[in-house]
């Protein structure tokens, strides 16, 4: 199971259930639902296997239901249910639970980033040391990642989310709550054919 002595960071792994039709629409579009799927297990592979390697407590949650037989195991695992709204009440909650259960630092990835590895990770836990905030700036104006060392309910609040827009918003609210930010490297988030072609999935 867990080490103790990473009990007090905690990795949120924020997943879709590999549906199709629900999953990767906007890639679909390009190359049919059948294709899109595909690439979204391959990313969520990936995103697992980099979440295995990162020392920490490991939380998936998923957004329709708990799936006990999708082969993530429940020895590193703990898996959770999304509740909320929308993406900000869901993230919100999840963050909240975290630090309610005592932990001194919270992560958070979704599985679209196959660039993401766990250096990048570990480096967001490390600039906790000396930030209140990390985030990983994605290319299409959100974040692949965001860790705090104390729950900001205000980051989550008021966001237009999915537009160009997540990442700028997130940070002038960082600012509002004279928070000190360190951001990581700028990914590239697989949404559309032409991030696919970038990626190296192709």
């Amino acid at each position: 199971m867990f080490h103790l002595i990473d009990m007090e960071k905690v990795l949120l792994i924020f997943i879709k259930n590999p549906e199709l039709g629900k999953v990767k629409t906007r890639l679909a579009k390009s190359i049919g639902e059948v294709k899109a799927l595909q690439v979204y297990k391959e990313l969520l592979k990936k995103t697992i296997t980099v979440a295995e390697r990162t020392e920490a407590r490991r939380q998936v949650w998923y957004s329709s239901y708990i799936d006990d037989l999708d082969g993530i195991s429940t020895d590193k695992f703990e898996k959770y249910l999304q509740s909320g709204s929308n993406l900000g009440e869901r993230m919100s909650n999840s963050f909240q639970q975290a630090f309610e259960e005592g932990v001194d630092q919270v992560a958070i990835i979704g599985s679209d980033c196959p660039s993401l590895n766990e250096g990048i990770i570990e480096n967001a836990f490390d600039q906790l040391q000396k930030h209140d905030l990390v985030i990983g700036p994605s290319e299409d104006g959100g974040y692949y990642l965001l860790a705090m060392n104390r729950f900001y309910e205000a980051l989550f609040e008021d966001i237009e989310w999915s537009t160009e827009s997540v990442l700028e918003s997130t940070i002038q609210k960082a600012k509002k709550e004279e928070l000190k930010v360190f951001q990581l490297p700028v990914l590239n988030d697989i949404d559309n054919i032409e991030d696919l072609k970038k990626s190296n999935l192709m």
